[in-house]
């Protein structure tokens, strides 16, 4: 894990939203996912930059933090690192998915800005 410990989330509370932003490696803008309560359930609508895979994070995790935190949620993730193995990219998905767990933990609802390494 060592090669991806700079993998970051930032929580930033937006009035009573919360925009999450998940990156590491070489920084950018791959997707964005937006969960949010309707008709007592959640759904979510992801925008993806052309060319990148972070949707498939950036959904699922959007969608278990706003029905934990029972909120609208925007989850903006950018990850890259040059030749990723299958294995990297479970490493990854595993650390980004333990640091969700970590915050939904430590938090019933924001109250402050974090940054989970």
């Amino acid at each position: 894990m060592e090669r991806f410990k700079d993998i970051t989330m930032q929580a930033i509370i937006v009035g009573k939203d919360l925009l999450l932003i998940v990156s590491g490696g070489d920084r950018h803008i791959g997707a964005t996912s937006t969960a949010y309560w309707e008709q007592g359930q959640v759904c979510v609508e992801t925008s993806v930059v052309p060319g990148h895979k972070e949707h498939v994070l950036s959904e699922e995790l959007a969608l278990r933090a706003a029905a934990k935190l029972r909120q609208t949620v925007t989850l903006v993730m950018g990850i890259h690192y040059d030749q990723l193995q299958r294995d990297d990219i479970d490493r990854i998905c595993e650390h980004v998915s333990s640091m969700m767990d970590d915050y939904l933990s430590q938090n019933d609802g924001f109250k402050f800005k974090i940054d989970c390494n």
